[in-house]
């Protein structure tokens, strides 16, 4: 019988250049208890948020997002798609680069489910 746990999660990775001398409120707006982790768990199927600090070039994260699926984690962006980018307008002076590397199935098995 196959359960939640014996599917993929759906991760979404991006990777940041925090602006300098901002770091500390990228981390708590981008963290896993940050700004951000809060709108996404007002989503059916969100699991998560991820924040990994570069730990030899200054400034630079990587978050990883984690739904149940790319269709919970689509509906989300659908329904919530003003507020979404409102909210990516107000935290762009956080960053002086943003990255989207992609979305990827976090396959069975690997300790995280």
């Amino acid at each position: 019988m196959s359960g939640v746990a014996d599917s993929p999660m759906h991760a979404i990775i991006w990777e940041f250049r925090a602006q300098r001398g901002r770091e500390d409120e990228f981390e708590r707006v981008y963290g896993p208890q940050g700004d951000w982790a809060n709108f996404f768990r007002g989503g059916e199927g969100y699991l998560g948020t991820e924040l990994e600090r570069d730990i030899e070039t200054l400034g630079r994260y990587v978050t990883i997002d984690r739904w149940a699926s790319a269709a919970a984690h689509e509906d989300f962006r659908s329904r919530n798609l003003r507020e979404h980018e409102a909210f990516d307008r107000r935290c762009e002076s956080l960053t002086e680069q943003e990255l989207y590397i992609g979305s990827f199935l976090t396959m069975p098995g690997d300790g995280k489910q």
